[in-house]
């Protein structure tokens, strides 16, 4: 499993109670990251100084099971400071994209102080769903010119990255894995290739092998399979061919 994660870049959107949605969206994702490495989930994410263009000519570049935006929304002038909620964009015909979205609300319902108003919504209007080939979803994570609003989400970004991926897990099939000390460990397998899969089992696909005494990232564990990393891929490897440092 492989997505393209896209923090939001609008520096020139300010909090209520200070900061930007650049800064607290990737903050966020700084905090995703762990949570996705520990899940086996590899990703690439956007580049700050590109514009929305950028991001979807980058994600478009190679292939996503999944593309995601990070946002916080904003009311308006007439309305700022009245306005509470969560919303998780979908396109209408991304069959894929509305599957995540809807796993994504349910569970942001959990965390959220107000789950009457969290939904997953269908869009025509946001390039990051319509013009991204992998399924997209674009998240507006509370309302930053209300003050309720962006302090929870100040106070909350390790619980919704965690949120997050627990989600995305849910839409692949995967175990969530809470990451642990990033661990060194080498390939033992008296000769042969490792193979690294998508998933804790046998029955998965295979990403890659993995040669002989080669060097693993560890960032996690579940059953008999770590959560690895082997040259910048994530996946799972079967936990007694592997020597940890």
């Amino acid at each position: 499993m492989r997505i393209f994660l896209s923090p939001s870049t609008q520096e020139w959107n300010g909090y209520v109670n200070g900061g930007t949605e650049e800064e607290y969206m990737n903050l966020l994702a700084d905090r995703i990251e762990p949570y996705l490495r520990a899940s086996g989930i590899s990703y690439t994410r956007n580049d700050p100084a590109r514009n929305v263009r950028g991001a979807i000519d980058d994600s478009n570049a190679s292939y996503y099971d999944a593309h995601i935006a990070l946002h916080s929304n904003a009311a308006g002038e007439a309305n700022s400071g009245k306005v509470r909620g969560l919303d998780v964009y979908y396109a209408p015909n991304d069959t894929k994209g509305k599957q995540i979205a809807e796993i994504m609300a349910n569970n942001f319902k959990k965390i959220y102080p107000l789950p009457d108003r969290v939904r997953a919504i269908s869009s025509t209007n946001l390039g990051e769903l319509t013009e991204t080939k992998a399924p997209a979803v674009l998240l507006e994570i509370g309302y930053h010119d209300n003050v309720e609003d962006a302090t929870w989400l100040k106070n909350n970004l390790n619980s919704i990255a965690k949120n997050i991926v627990e989600s995305l897990d849910d839409y692949f099939g995967i175990p969530f894995v809470n990451p642990e000390a990033v661990r060194r460990g080498w390939v033992n397998t008296d000769g042969s290739g490792l193979n690294l899969r998508a998933k804790p089992s046998t029955d998965s696909a295979i990403l890659t092998s993995i040669p002989d005494g080669a060097e693993v990232r560890v960032y996690g564990s579940v059953g008999d399979w770590y959560t690895v990393s082997y040259n910048w891929q994530n996946g799972y490897v079967y936990k007694s061919y592997i020597v940890l440092g």
